[in-house]
């Protein structure tokens, strides 16, 4: 279980310890209420945006999305419509956050000042730990209008992109307990349902 959690498919799994995929997901079905804190690893990342022009000038408010992810299920545990990256602000969201064994960043160096409940692995030299999060940072933005890198729709406040950013975050982790839920049970079946029937 606890490879399975860490990130290792079924059929990995299957394949390290030389058993049966079936008994692989039988297992995660019996223990999938009760997965502990020892087995989860969470994923922090954040996106770039901007608001409404500043009064006087042609530039715009600079606004961080910082978001917080588990890899097993993929849910967003926690997120943060920002005007800065300081560490202060990383603290907070991990601290209103479950607990988790691992937290994996980037090379920010604002990562480096935070207090993480369990061990902390800062990668700089790719993104091979942090490819949950930064598959979900490209979900907010493929179904945000105003978080596509083209649009020319910005939001005006920074409590409208907050209000957008709840609304998405209670679809999309709704949308991944299902799935995770249906891949249990179907483990190669197609899903008969989409991100967009959560909305």
């Amino acid at each position: 279980m606890k490879m399975y959690y860490s990130g290792v498919s079924g059929r990995g799994v299957e394949k390290v310890l030389g058993m049966n995929k079936a008994n692989v997901y039988n297992w995660i079905k019996k223990t999938d209420e009760a997965v502990d804190n020892s087995a989860r690893i969470f994923e922090l990342d954040g996106l770039y945006w901007f608001t409404e022009r500043k009064s006087g000038t042609e530039t715009r408010e600079n606004v961080y999305i910082l978001t917080m992810v588990s890899r097993l299920p993929r849910q967003i545990v926690g997120w943060e419509v920002t005007l800065d990256k300081a560490a202060q602000t990383i603290q907070s969201m991990v601290d209103r956050a479950p607990e988790a064994a691992m937290y994996c960043t980037d090379d920010y160096v604002g990562y480096m000042d935070v207090i993480y409940p369990g061990r902390h692995i800062r990668n700089s030299r790719d993104k091979s730990d942090t490819f949950t999060v930064e598959g979900v940072n490209a979900d907010l933005r493929h179904s945000i209008p105003i978080l596509a890198r083209r649009s020319r729709c910005f939001p005006r406040k920074l409590e409208t992109l907050r209000a957008v950013i709840d609304v998405f975050v209670d679809a999309y982790n709704r949308f991944g307990r299902a799935k995770h839920k249906y891949r249990l049970a179907h483990p190669n079946g197609e899903l008969p349902f989409a991100l967009v029937d959560f909305f």
